[in-house]
């Protein structure tokens, strides 16, 4: 997997002042930029969401039973508070 810097292919600047010292440790992009660099990581997490699902479905163990079926009791993650009090 890419880090989120590698999805940036463009020239990134810096914030400075108009003595020529940095006004900011935050680099900037324009913002196209940035929505193509998003664009293409969330099709990259696509592509990875799919590549774990077929190889969970290629090692899933057909006379095992399923992990979930539409009778199984459903439970709450946390126990019941009055959140009002």
């Amino acid at each position: 997997m890419k880090t989120p810097a590698e999805y940036l292919d463009v020239p990134v600047f810096h914030l400075t002042y108009p003595t020529g010292e940095e006004a900011e440790m935050v680099p900037v992009v324009t913002f196209d930029d940035a929505l193509r660099a998003v664009e293409t990581a969330l099709a990259d997490a696509e592509k990875y969401r799919y590549l774990l699902m077929r190889a969970l479905r290629r090692t899933h163990d057909e006379a095992a039973a399923p992990l979930v079926t539409p009778d199984a009791a459903v439970r709450p993650l946390y126990p019941e508070t009055d959140l009002a009090a």
